[in-house]
């Protein structure tokens, strides 16, 4: 009996140690890295093995794995792969199935509005003889080539770009850079891309196409999401009334029309910080969601229950920008086809630097997180006579919030405060948008005609940019509903710059970091920030304090994003002394934060070291913000968002 209980739990421990081993299992290194994994994508037609050589079945296309062993048989290799960094094996895959994904470096298709769109050559040699020589005629001749989806074997041209905007966000997409060669058009330096096109979302193999997708049939569920975002201090009550006024109308419309629910209203109103004004009682508050903003009978029982401040706040600004956040992140916008924020105040923002901001992002910021979800943003300022020292500054801010790419900002100042004007302004832009979502659902034809131009110079303006604004959220719309996908090109070459108008960038690049590196990155660079503030009272010490820090971070076990350069702790730069991580030094493209010489920066005046701290509390602020919003990570294998998941992070927007 003895020896039988002391064989069970010998057994019994050697599974526990199989186990703990199983779950101590870590993915292979990339080469010359301590803490990059070794990553690979699926391409379609592959199948996941139990073992090397055994009949496996279908893989899902496109899927990311984690490489954990790697093994030669004959002349093939295999690698055992996981769908996550902690031992989660799936199985084996040949590794001519795959496709390595390294840094994540990829690139996203620009809407084509003010450029052509991309063109996919087969080889380098092709697209450098097109474009390194400038051969307009011969590129216009393959351009229409591809636009009208004629193009053969004989062709250098495998795809073109589709048309319209392909929304990340909605049909989240790679498009892998695998090496680049630099090229110029001209005087202006592009870029020739390898790339392998990998949309993820799209499990079904299909033939690669070039033609040009037919949009679908207008539909009655086309609806627009309006959220007004109201400035509820002092003085602001009759801008209120006549917003209630202007929505009012707008049920009325959308009634006699029957699309009653195809125009949804949201309501945040936004004051300013309550501790520096106690009786403003709230910094932001929700009075209508866009669910309830269904019923017009609820809007206007919520919008009655809305009264301006009986105080005044500190100053002549309000956190708008606490508004604007609030509505972008408290909305359900899913659903939505077309998505619109109106700014209503009379009021300078909140800028990033103020200690009274609730978000401490910047304009620019708070608009990309914006148009991350697909938002327009317009801004009505009141140019009240109470404020016009601060009209330039505002303006300028609001112009840089409300800006939409290819259509410009969307921004409208209305002279001294007038009702009368601000009616008539908002009448036209709800009107407006009211009216693309009727000829959406009775079918009109696509493109709506140009409004009827005002006398009024800048409303003119606006309604114009108005119908571009609708045209294009209606064509996106469409263009969901259709074939329009990334071409299914492997291998293909493509130029990030417009061939014919070389000022014009056609591509975003992207670099994929994950939820746990970008929290990474966020810490790294707040340490940094302190070190730097620090650093303006007591330059003396600057250098040696970053050296400390350098020498502190290289000894964190913990840290995600180890990079090389950390074991020296010597040089004349951030990314000398070791701050710049892995996930990001190898990049081809060098931000400003990393690459800065310490010698220029105690050759700075205060303040250009000003100017520059404030840069990085703003990049800092904004990974902040979008490490929060886990609707906009992207988990690779299909589970919940965790550390694992991924984000498309623009260049400009790292170190």
């Amino acid at each position: 009996m003895k020896h039988l209980i002391s064989t069970s739990l010998i057994l019994i421990l050697a599974l526990l140690g199989l186990n703990a081993a199983a779950a101590e299992a870590h993915p292979l290194l990339m080469p010359g890295k301590q803490a990059l994994y070794q990553r690979v994508l699926v391409v379609p037609g592959s199948y996941l093995h139990n073992s090397p050589g055994n009949k496996g079945k279908p893989a899902v296309p496109f899927t990311a794995f984690y490489v954990y062993a790697r093994d030669k048989q004959g002349d093939t290799e295999w690698l055992q792969v996981g769908t996550g960094r902690y031992g989660k094996i799936a199985g084996w895959l040949r590794r001519q199935d795959t496709i390595d994904w390294n840094q994540g470096l990829t690139a996203a298709f620009r809407e084509p509005v003010d450029h052509d769109r991309a063109l996919l050559f087969r080889s380098a040699t092709a697209l450098k003889a097109v474009a390194g020589e400038r051969d307009l005629k011969r590129y216009d001749a393959l351009y229409q080539q591809a636009v009208n989806g004629i193009t053969g074997e004989d062709s250098p041209v495998v795809a073109i770009q589709p048309p319209g905007k392909l929304d990340i966000q909605k049909n989240f997409y790679l498009v892998p850079i695998l090496q680049h060669q630099d090229l110029y058009l001209g005087d202006v330096q592009a870029r020739m891309l390898q790339v392998a096109s990998v949309p993820l979302r799209n499990p079904t193999p299909a033939a690669a196409s070039n033609k040009a997708a037919k949009p679908a049939p207008a539909a009655k569920h086309y609806t627009a999401g309006l959220t007004f975002v109201i400035d509820s201090t002092l003085s602001m009550d009759p801008y209120i009334d006549r917003t209630r006024e202007a929505v009012m109308k707008i049920y009325d419309s959308l009634g006699d029309a029957g699309l009653l629910g195809n125009v949804n209203f949201g309501l945040v109103a936004f004051r300013d910080d309550p501790k520096s004004a106690p009786g403003l009682d709230y910094r932001t508050r929700t009075y209508v969601t866009l669910e309830q903003g269904r019923d017009p009978g609820t809007f206007l029982t919520q919008i009655n229950n809305l009264k301006a401040a009986t105080v005044s706040s500190q100053d002549f600004k309000e956190d708008a920008y606490a508004g604007i956040k609030q509505a972008i992140d408290n909305m359900d916008w899913d659903g939505h086809a077309a998505r619109y924020i109106v700014l209503i105040t009379d009021a300078g923002p909140r800028g990033a630097d103020d200690p009274l901001s609730a978000t401490h992002l910047n304009a620019e910021q708070l608009g990309r997180l914006a148009r991350e979800k697909g938002i327009a943003i317009f801004v009505m300022r009141l140019l009240t006579p109470a404020t016009r020292a601060d009209h330039a500054q505002a303006a300028e801010r609001y112009r840089a919030l409300s800006r939409f790419p290819g259509i410009g900002s969307l921004y409208y100042g209305v002279p001294t405060g007038d009702v009368d004007e601000f009616g008539h302004v908002l009448d036209t832009l709800a009107g407006q948008i009211t009216m693309q979502v009727q000829m959406a659902g009775a079918g009109q034809p696509r493109k709506p005609a140009e409004p009827v131009k005002d006398a009024n110079p800048q409303l003119a303006e606006l309604q114009g940019k108005i119908v571009k604004l609708g045209y294009a959220l209606r064509m996106r719309y469409l263009q969901k509903t259709a074939d329009g996908k990334v071409p299914r090109v492997f291998n293909a070459w493509l130029l990030d710059h417009d061939i014919r108008n070389p000022e014009k960038p056609t591509l975003d690049i992207q670099v994929l970091l994950t939820r746990d590196q970008l929290s990474d990155l966020h810490d790294i660079l707040k340490q940094v920030l302190a070190t730097a503030e620090e650093g303006l009272l007591s330059p003396d010490n600057f250098l040696n304090e970053l050296k400390s820090l350098a020498a502190t971070i290289a000894r964190d076990p913990e840290k995600l994003g180890e990079t090389t350069a950390t074991t020296a702790g010597e040089g004349n730069s951030l990314a000398d002394l070791g701050f710049m991580r892995e996930y990001i030094e190898d990049l081809p493209y060098t931000g400003e934060v990393m690459s800065l010489s310490l010698d220029d920066w105690e050759s700075w005046p205060a303040r250009e070291q000003v100017a520059f701290l404030q840069r990085l509390e703003d990049k800092i602020a904004y990974y902040r913000a979008l490490h929060d919003h886990t609707d906009l990570w992207v988990s690779l294998d299909g589970g919940s968002v965790d550390g694992d998941s991924v984000f498309p992070i623009p260049l400009e927007m790292l170190p």
